[in-house]
């Protein structure tokens, strides 16, 4: 198993430290190990989590949601359905924004493709 200082671990991440410090804080990270003189070093597992939580972050996950995940994770296998439950009906959010945010793109470039069409040929490279 490798282990990772916790800069390689937040390079790896996208995460800043400070971030990783506070993500072991709340308990989405648990049990980082630390080495005899107490600096933290990351696993592979807890990079995957990491990863996860990029996505879930990313994608607009509360953090109170996110540290329920973990927690239900750390809980066992018993808690699959819930934890499947819960990415479900964030990945129904995740949808809905992407359709909201499709609607925006669409009238943006559309609203682009007005002043386009309103420009001259000799003030289409200007600047508005």
């Amino acid at each position: 198993m490798n282990g990772y200082a916790p800069a390689e671990a937040a390079r790896r991440s996208g995460f800043s430290l400070d971030t990783l410090r506070y993500y072991e804080k709340i308990g989405l990270l648990a049990d980082v190990e630390r080495t005899a003189g107490g600096q933290r070093v990351f696993t592979d597992d807890d990079l995957g989590w990491l990863v996860l939580f990029r996505c879930l972050r990313d994608t607009g996950m509360p953090i109170a949601q996110m540290r329920r995940y973990a927690q239900l994770a750390r809980e066992g296998e018993h808690t699959a359905d819930e934890r499947r439950d819960l990415l479900r009906h964030h990945a129904v959010r995740v949808e809905e924004q992407m359709r909201l945010l499709q609607r925006q793109y669409d009238h943006l470039r559309e609203k682009i493709r007005f002043y386009e069409r309103q420009s001259g040929p000799d003030q289409r490279n200007g600047s508005s």
